[in-house]
């Protein structure tokens, strides 16, 4: 019998182009080719599809981040086929083959925010992680809020701030912003891997912290700040009909002496500690667990998620927010917090893979 055809996806058109890439480097290593035929596939920034070129780097090397390589195939999906083209200007286009599923190791606006999703939907083919309208939902982290609300979860004060907001309504929104009290946090509402956040502790900051977010979308939140630690869990939906699985809990620390977890302290080396489990007293372990699996079941995910929380001073907790396709290295914190559960990488990766091989393609 033929091995199950496994097309990891790459890049984006985005600015996490390179965390996407250096996911799918641990993705591809630890992936069971014994047991997977598997094609790695990259987007390019420009949006092109290409075959993987056999020595495209991945991680980050001498401080200079990883990109998608151009130089291979140029590739098409045709809807409804689920078959992979291959084609170069000038040449008879070439059919690769039917693809079983595909692993988006994607983050960001065009990527996890439900558009690959909807493409892949189109074109017939089963793929790793959430849907479409979970991803959406999970990317914008305004109306993310508002779904865990409406569910029952604590979240913390914010305002959302769109385009017409600031350019015609700016005063009404520096007053508003102004009574969640100094200082606040500013980020983009569709983007991720802490790209474009900043920490404003008055008016002029805040100003410079709205533009600042704006470079990557139109549409920012403007956060109160939530005192506590930062504790995030990670939740995997059931290759049966039994509910989704939270893992141990784990502690962020940032150790790089950035003010809060930024970019730099997610990706670059020796900048964030990671302690499973969390320094927590059992009970608030296991409702932070509980919360995590009710945040992934209120908006329908499917395959994995990440789930934030702070735990204030008070012993109250807090979600921030939920990753539909979290950080997916092997050193990120999402397969840190299942290997300390019991579930290294390569079988989570084998996992996901099987998930999404046992689901039916369209709606579910």
């Amino acid at each position: 019998m033929s091995k199950p055809r496994v097309a990891v996806v790459f890049g984006g058109r985005n600015s996490e182009h390179a965390v996407s890439l250096m996911g799918a480097g641990s993705v591809l290593e630890a992936i069971d080719k014994s047991k997977y035929e598997v094609i790695p596939i990259g987007i390019a920034q420009d949006g092109r599809w290409v075959l993987g070129a056999s020595d495209q780097r991945f991680a980050i090397e001498q401080g200079e981040l990883p990109a998608v390589d151009t130089s291979g195939a140029a590739l098409a999906l045709p809807s409804g086929q689920g078959t992979l083209v291959a084609y170069d200007p000038g040449s008879i286009p070439v059919e690769l083959g039917s693809v079983d599923v595909v692993f988006p190791v994607m983050h960001g606006p065009f990527a996890e925010d439900g558009t690959i999703q909807g493409l892949l939907e189109m074109a017939g083919v089963r793929y790793v992680g959430s849907g479409v309208l979970a991803s959406a939902v999970g990317m914008d982290k305004a109306y993310m809020k508002t779904v865990m609300a409406a569910a029952g979860l604590p979240v913390g004060r914010y305002v959302v701030v769109r385009d017409r907001d600031w350019r015609l309504e700016r005063e009404r929104v520096l007053k508003e912003a102004e009574a969640l009290g100094w200082p606040v946090f500013v980020k983009p509402a569709r983007a991720g891997s802490s790209q474009g956040i900043s920490k404003a502790n008055d008016r002029a900051a805040l100003e410079e912290a709205v533009e600042f977010a704006r470079r990557h979308d139109p549409k920012v939140l403007i956060e109160a700040a939530i005192p506590g630690r930062e504790i995030e869990c990670a939740v995997l939906e059931s290759l049966g009909d039994e509910p989704p699985g939270a893992s141990m809990p784990g502690e962020v620390k940032v150790e790089g002496g950035q003010e809060f977890f930024d970019f730099e302290a997610k990706y670059y080396p020796d900048q964030m500690s990671l302690t499973v489990p969390a320094d927590l007293p059992a009970e608030v372990a296991e409702e932070l667990r509980a919360m995590a699996v009710r945040a992934f079941e209120a908006l329908e995910c499917e395959g994995l998620a990440r789930v934030d929380f702070f735990y204030t001073p008070e012993g109250e907790l807090v979600l921030n927010e939920i990753n539909t396709m979290p950080g997916f290295t092997s050193l990120s914190v999402a397969p840190q917090l299942w290997a300390a559960s019991g579930l290294s990488y390569p079988a989570l990766v084998d996992r996901l893979v099987q998930l999404a091989l046992h689901r039916s393609a369209g709606l579910r």
